[in-house]
């Protein structure tokens, strides 16, 4: 298993490094969702990668027919964790999970919540209020712009109350305000 106190990789580079639709496909991800480099897409891409596998799994468990309620129980654990984290919706189903794309994975970070709610003018913007530390989920301070946001902890996002932009005079804030109408 490994020591656990190491970090591992969380992400597999491409099979084929220099195929030109995946590098144009990933550089038009970059500049949509304001990401720092293209490891970012690629761990999304991993994590889907898992969630596929995992449904793929449960539908050869389905075609043995052996343990029906074993199937169901984690069909329905599988569901109920992407529904928690907003990647699928309310009545969905194992063919919505073998569908997901890079897109819903990188629409769930939070840098792409904060531009999506109005608090920032770009992504760019968005990822360094991050780090920055003016940005917060239920008042707890979050620096890492690619903290996945669950569906629960979505409508929690705000700016941390001891931030100067925390402030409805400041200046950054009156500019994100035109720049959003």
């Amino acid at each position: 298993m490994g020591y656990p106190g190491k970090n591992h990789k969380q992400y597999q580079t491409p099979k084929r490094p220099f195929e030109k639709s995946r590098i144009e496909e990933e550089n038009r991800l970059m500049i949509e969702y304001g990401l720092r480099n293209k490891r970012e897409v690629w761990k999304a891409a991993s994590h889907l990668r898992r969630f596929r596998r995992a449904a793929r799994d449960l539908l050869a468990l389905m075609s043995t027919g052996k343990d029906q309620s074993l199937f169901e129980a984690k069909k329905s654990d599988l569901i109920e964790h992407l529904q928690r984290m907003g990647l699928l919706g309310p009545d969905a189903g194992i063919d919505d999970v073998l569908s997901l794309k890079v897109q819903n994975q990188l629409e769930r970070r939070l840098q792409t919540l904060v531009y999506r709610k109005g608090l920032a003018r770009s992504p760019k913007q968005a990822r360094q209020m991050i780090t920055h530390g003016h940005i917060a989920i239920g008042g707890k301070r979050v620096s890492i712009p690619g903290y996945r946001v669950s569906r629960a902890e979505e409508s929690e996002i705000g700016y941390y109350t001891r931030s100067p932009v925390a402030n409805p005079d400041h200046a950054e804030r009156a500019r994100i305000a035109r720049a959003g109408r």
